[in-house]
């Protein structure tokens, strides 16, 4: 039960922080569900990054970045990110990421929402996927390298050598230790009533590190991706990439009228932000939600062959995506805020570190860029990584067990947490957020959390998934509080 480092999360941070760990370290990786089951799998878009590239330069990368952003990144952090891209992308497409490229056999970048300049390297429209399973794939072949999945943490504790973690998976209860301990666990997305986040998405990781003390930092940078397919029954919300718009899609009204002109120059390619805002300032000026996008004038077998994924989901729903619009609304996407981490990644605890979605590096400001999560994903897991290498030598040669209880004698909690927590997060903290509600939802989100923590529950899947979600909203409500 003892390793070296233990990774909670096996999207492109978890996956990419293990390959770049030291092979004489013995790593534990943990997935909550099936590994493929993350946000990472999910992204569609691409990967952001200056490689190779005979117009484009970092410079023009960190401008995009901090203007997408509204300046509040962390610069330090950003120009990081951006000068770092190359050998990251170079390192994945060694491992074997297969990119498109073009017919004389240069690598295609598309452009995307935010970005000035075409470096958007991508895999059709489901480079998450291949990016993910490719890093799977290699993070198999190494011999120090446990994974598990299907196991859910229940509670991290810090020790005076290391880390605990109590787990529970096919009903049994085990605590493991380590020296070393890594956050890789996605994003918050289970917290609405609709999200494009996967069912893993209850900012888990976020909790255990706010339980434990470590600093949380703009939560409530949350971002609504504009363009969400919008059929009104499922809470997982199928998005629609940015790089439709980026190859020309308009954005229509409840008219089937264009409108961006009245919001932004930009138009459709406006940052995700301003394009969430004006969808809704135009929801309230025509008194409708619908909205729709519309690529349909472009070459049908071009959008087949570029947007694969896409246009078969879309099919399924019964929306043919080279014939006609299709019906989209904001919906929840990504968290822009986290566990505050420093450039190596390291949390205020220390030997703690967070990298990915789950992370606050300060690199997105108030919003992110277009295809920046996977980049961040992989230059700051990279980082940790090397920041753990530097001080194995001096890690300790035992490790503490902490005690914990899963309350095994107390009762099941109560249904109707996670519910009650998405209707508030959902009308208080919306696109734009509502200050009266959020009051009111933070005094109800806090008598949930009280009620979690003060009744001695069987500690099982529900009730950690309920912890996870009520505490994540409690944090972001009251930071809107402040």
């Amino acid at each position: 039960m003892n390793y070296d480092v233990i990774i909670a999360g096996c999207g492109a941070a978890g996956l990419y922080a293990a390959i770049n760990l030291p092979s004489s370290l013995k790593i534990l990786l943990v997935c909550k569900r099936e590994a493929t089951l993350c946000n990472s799998y999910l992204a569609q878009g691409g990967i952001a990054g200056v490689y190779k590239s005979p117009t484009d330069n970092i410079q023009y990368h960190q401008n995009d970045t901090l203007i997408a952003g509204g300046f509040k990144n962390n610069v330090d952090a950003v120009h990081t990110l951006v000068s770092e891209a190359a050998q990251d992308l170079e390192h994945i497409i060694e491992l074997g990421v297969d990119f498109d490229k073009n017919s004389d056999g240069t690598y295609h970048r598309t452009l995307e929402g935010g970005h000035g300049h075409h470096r958007i390297f991508h895999h059709a429209d489901a480079t998450g996927k291949e990016i993910t399973k490719t890093l799977f794939e290699n993070v198999k072949t190494l011999k120090n390298v446990t994974i598990m999945e299907n196991t859910i943490i229940c509670q991290t504790k810090k020790t005076s050598t290391g880390y605990s973690a109590f787990m529970l998976k096919d009903g049994n209860y085990e605590t493991y230790n380590c020296h070393f301990m890594i956050f890789a666990t996605g994003g918050i997305g289970r917290i609405y009533e609709y999200t494009t986040n996967s069912a893993i998405a209850t900012g888990d990781g976020i909790t255990f590190a706010y339980e434990m003390g470590a600093k949380i930092k703009n939560l409530s940078y949350v971002q609504f991706h504009p363009t969400a397919f919008n059929n009104r029954a499922t809470r997982e919300c199928f998005l629609i990439s940015e790089a439709v718009r980026g190859e020309g899609a308009y954005l229509l009204n409840c008219k089937k009228e264009r409108f961006m002109h009245n919001y932004d120059e930009r138009l459709e390619l406006a940052p995700r932000d301003v394009v969430s805002h004006s969808i809704i300032l135009e929801s309230r000026k025509q008194n409708s939600t619908e909205f729709f996008l519309d690529i349909s004038y472009k070459d049908s077998e071009f959008l087949k062959k570029r947007f694969p994924m896409i246009y078969e989901n879309l099919l399924k729903q019964g929306f043919d995506l080279t014939k006609e619009p299709v019906p989209i609304f904001p919906c929840q996407h990504y968290l822009m805020g986290g566990i505050d981490v420093d450039n190596n990644s390291e949390t205020s605890l220390h030997n703690l570190f967070a990298c990915g979605e789950c992370s606050h590096t300060g690199v997105h400001g108030s919003n992110r860029l277009a295809s920046n999560s996977l980049l961040e994903a992989l230059v700051f897991s990279r980082h940790a990584a090397k920041c753990i290498e530097s001080r194995m030598d001096n890690a300790p040669k035992d490790f503490e067990t902490a005690e914990f209880d899963a309350h095994l004698d107390g009762k099941h909690m109560p249904k109707g947490f996670r519910t009650e927590t998405r209707r508030i997060m959902q009308k208080s903290h919306f696109v734009i957020p509502d200050k009266q509600q959020a009051a009111e939802g933070f005094k109800c989100v806090k008598k949930m959390r009280d009620n979690l923590l003060e009744n001695g529950y069987i500690v099982d899947t529900d009730y950690i998934l309920a912890k996870s979600i009520v505490t994540v909203a409690y944090i972001i409500l009251s930071e809107v509080m402040q």
